[in-house]
């Protein structure tokens, strides 16, 4: 059963690396293997539940359950009627593999998902009513490789505040009314999916991996800034300056016409309005959080119910034809909901491989026959490249458990967790945005890209190292 799990997830991935020469969408490959990588998981749960969890989970969550069955008995008088059949009738592993472990999963999937709809949403209502045009018109770069330094230290430190996922949304679509040529626009995103990743890497909220980490107390606000800003910077430097030397000569004029040829009367006020508001609701999604200690999806929803309620007010100053595609009920339309269907799938089969301890285990097998704790955590973020960073991360922190806070591990793991992902489009929450956004098919990000990435990855473990030598 196991090794089905693995084959599945194996030729799923394969169907997404391959999508255009099997002409089958992305999005109906990533859902088929999440949902089969758990039915097989359901279906052999007596095997394959991992044992030491499942136990753990059997002395907390089913003796509470037998305390307040006893209390309501009690409380009611009456005895609870045990010939008929309810979900408790099932067999304890099953109901640890169906409520408790995916019932987890799906409630950290849910809340990533609609952070995505949410900033996807704002952006659209942003876009909708012309705020970014008021960034473009700023830009006056039209040299390739300016333009290129820009986008990438712009997305770099803008990444570090908010996070690699929201940025990328934001930067593509800038860059939508920035760049017209696809291929070019396509160098551009693949340099900024580097960037914001890098970006996310330095700031314990930039990065859901740092993120962890510093939940975890593993590494510290300032430490992690300290320890990594530099490592981060030379990930992203190295890579533009290498494609700084394919990059030649101009773009042409930014066109002034509306997408689609819409004959909208935006106001400036309004396009200011809407810019404003929505970089002020990005932006306040970590303080939000860091405040209320609230999921990150409930700061995005609250930043979209914001700018619905500014949007619905604002829409009787227009004529009803602007109304009509400014609205959010038409920005939601606009939202890509295969990107969406697409991120569901690629994290139910991830966090199918997490349920039954695969990425634990490879983690325990990397640490027995390697040892070395640094290497470790190089070979980690290379692997986070092909599946998601966070099992990964949470299979380390149990690991090195014992090491202290702050440790030189541990600021190379958030590192090359945060940055390693970049190697592949679908190694990073940033790739698979912009995947989606801009329909980029795997191999050509993993011949034009990839080997980008993985010279600047490479390039800032290596500052790392260095630092961490001079500061003995």
């Amino acid at each position: 059963m196991l090794t089905a799990i693995i084959v599945v997830f194996v030729i799923g991935y394969l169907a997404i690396v391959l999508e255009h020469q099997i002409h089958v969408n992305k999005a109906a490959s990533a859902i088929l293997t999440g949902v089969l990588c758990w039915a097989i998981y359901a279906v052999g749960y007596d095997q394959l539940a991992p044992k030491s969890a499942f136990e753990k989970w059997e002395r907390t969550h089913l003796a509470g359950e037998m305390a307040d069955h006893a209390t309501a008995e009690q409380s009611s008088g009456e005895t609870v009627d045990e010939s008929q059949p309810t979900e408790s009738h099932l067999p304890s592993k099953l109901l640890f593999v169906t409520e408790y472990q995916l019932g987890h999963a799906f409630v950290e999937i849910a809340g990533i998902l609609f952070f995505l709809m949410g900033a996807m949403t704002i952006v659209e209502l942003v876009d909708a009513h012309e705020g970014f045009s008021l960034v473009t018109a700023f830009v006056s770069a039209r040299n390739k490789v300016t333009l290129l330094w820009i986008v990438g230290w712009v997305t770099f430190f803008l990444s570090s505040v908010l996070d690699n996922l929201t940025t990328t949304i934001v930067i593509v679509s800038l860059l939508r009314k920035l760049v017209a040529d696809r291929e070019t626009r396509l160098m551009y995103i693949g340099i900024a999916i580097i960037a914001a990743n890098a970006g996310g890497a330095w700031t314990v909220i930039g990065d859901v991996t740092t993120t962890m980490l510093w939940v975890k107390n593993k590494i510290g606000t300032v430490e992690v800034m300290r320890d990594l800003f530099l490592a981060s910077f030379v990930c992203l430097l190295i890579p533009i300056l290498v494609a700084s030397r394919w990059m030649k000569g101009d773009l042409p004029p930014v066109s002034k016409d509306n997408p689609g040829g819409e004959d909208k009367t935006i106001q400036g006020w309004q396009k200011v309005l809407f810019l404003v508001l929505g970089l002020v609701g990005l932006m306040s999604v970590p303080i939000f959080k860091a405040y209320t200690h609230l999921p990150p999806f409930m700061g995005m929803v609250l930043s979209l119910g914001a700018l619905w309620f500014a949007s619905e007010l604002v829409s009787h100053t227009m004529d009803e034809k602007t109304r009509s595609t400014t609205g959010v009920l038409s920005a939601l339309r606009r939202v890509d909901m295969s990107s969406i269907l697409f991120f569901l799938g690629i994290l139910l089969a991830v966090s199918a491989l997490g349920s039954v301890e695969i990425l634990k285990n490879l983690a325990v097998m990397m640490q027995n026959s390697i040892g070395n704790q640094s290497i470790i955590a190089i070979i980690i973020g290379l692997v986070s490249a092909v599946v998601d960073n966070v099992p990964l991360v949470a299979a380390g922190i149990e690991m090195y458990a014992s090491t202290p806070p702050n440790d030189p591990f541990w600021m190379l793991l958030a590192y090359c967790a945060g940055t390693g992902g970049s190697c592949l489009i679908i190694g990073s929450a940033a790739g698979v945005a912009a995947m989606g956004l801009e329909k980029i098919e795997f191999m050509w990000y993993a011949r034009r890209i990839g080997p980008l990435a993985f010279l600047g990855y490479f390039s800032g473990a290596a500052v790392y190292f260095l630092q961490q030598w001079l500061m003995r």
